[in-house]
């Protein structure tokens, strides 16, 4: 069983078209400060990034924002933050964010939560790091991703063992649990080509 102390989440910063979204978010930083884990996330007090961080504050959590010059002269930098950082690029913040994580967790999100997802899981994909990711899919958000992770297998340019290497839950306690209990895909992720 992995110790995980703090968990970095990737989310929107708008707050979706459903109140699923929402409710989901307050119920992962709850849970995250239940469970005696430090949140890691962008810093912002916007969507749903700013609802996360109040419900893991709320419930006695700590939390760190990792935001950029950019977005803090913006004035975005949540208030009520255990400790922030301000780093001058968005690529610096990422890697801010990976030093400090012991795994990941996407909520949904737009395009920058799934390229910052993409980018933690092919870092454990390529042996660069060992911190497990998962999805938190509410109301089928990451369905359709997960349906085009198929499609990249079935194309060959995924090996279908490597759908393992996302923890994916609907549900905020079972999600901790199994990147708890997460066991890095030892499979090479170099595919044979068909014989001739």
């Amino acid at each position: 069983m992995r110790r995980i102390g703090r968990i970095a989440v990737f989310c929107g910063s708008n707050f979706g078209a459903d109140e699923q979204y929402r409710r989901g978010a307050d119920a992962l930083g709850r849970a995250l400060a239940g469970a005696g884990i430090e949140l890691v996330y962008g810093g912002t007090h916007k969507g749903l990034m700013g609802v996360l961080a109040d419900a893991a504050l709320g419930a006695g959590g700590r939390v760190v924002g990792i935001i950029t010059e950019r977005l803090h002269g913006k004035g975005h930098l949540h208030p009520a933050l255990t400790r922030h950082e301000i780093v001058p690029t968005m690529r610096e913040r990422k890697l801010r964010m990976a030093e400090l994580a012991d795994a990941f967790i996407a909520l949904p999100g737009g395009i920058g939560t799934l390229e910052e997802f993409m980018e933690a899981w092919t870092l454990n994909q390529l042996g660069e790091i060992d911190k497990p990711a998962g999805l938190l899919d509410l109301k089928g958000f990451f369905e359709p991703f997960m349906g085009f992770v198929d499609h990249m297998i079935g194309e060959g340019f995924l090996p279908a063992a490597h759908r393992n290497g996302i923890v994916r839950q609907s549900d905020p306690e079972r999600l901790i649990d199994g990147l708890r209990a997460f066991e890095q895909v030892a499979v090479p992720k170099w595919i044979e080509p068909p014989a001739a």
